[in-house]
């Protein structure tokens, strides 16, 4: 959020690619202001009530869209005019916290909504991707975005922030 806040401006429009409990969505609904709009994505319903109660709670839903689908969806589900305009992407990867731990972001998956995130931001705009090593899968799907971020070329420049624990990735399209 830290690298976000000087990117995300009041009148943007962002995306939380995995809605999860919400956290990220309240964020980004605060930063585009009354102006600006956010779309988020998940494919649990546990999910999006979680985020819209959020949401409800701090009075920003007249900001926030949201999606049951896959992140993988976001061109086919974006309005027509957001590609190319968009400020940030955010991805929190692994599994919705206190919900069922079995159900996971997947490599193949992450990977075509990378390709489709850095695909409809505008020229500055920053994807940040946190990505969990310790669950099931988690490993193959940092591997598989390393692998990802390695073709991207003059696209884009990549800060990689390693812990013991996630590793967060804030990838900045070039032009």
């Amino acid at each position: 959020q830290q690298a976000l806040s000087g990117v995300v401006q009041a009148g943007d429009l962002a995306i939380d690619a995995t809605v999860g409990n919400g956290h990220d969505l309240v964020f980004l609904a605060k930063q585009v202001g009354i102006r600006g709009h956010v779309l988020g994505f998940d494919i649990q319903t546990a999910a999006l009530q979680q985020a819209r109660a959020r949401i409800a709670g701090a009075g920003l839903g007249e900001r926030v869209s949201l999606r049951l689908c896959g992140h993988e969806n976001m061109v086919a589900a974006l309005p027509v005019e957001w590609p190319g305009q968009v400020a940030a992407v955010m991805f929190n990867l692994g599994y919705l916290p206190g919900f069922d731990k079995s159900l996971v972001t997947r490599a193949e998956t992450t990977v075509i909504a990378l390709s489709q995130a850095l695909s409809v931001l505008r020229a500055g705009g920053l994807i940040s991707l946190l990505a969990y090593r310790g669950h099931p899968g988690g490993a193959a799907e940092v591997t598989a975005v390393d692998a990802w971020l390695a073709q991207c070329g003059r696209q884009c420049r990549v800060v990689r922030h390693d812990s013991p624990g996630p590793i967060l990735y804030l990838v900045e399209r070039l032009a």
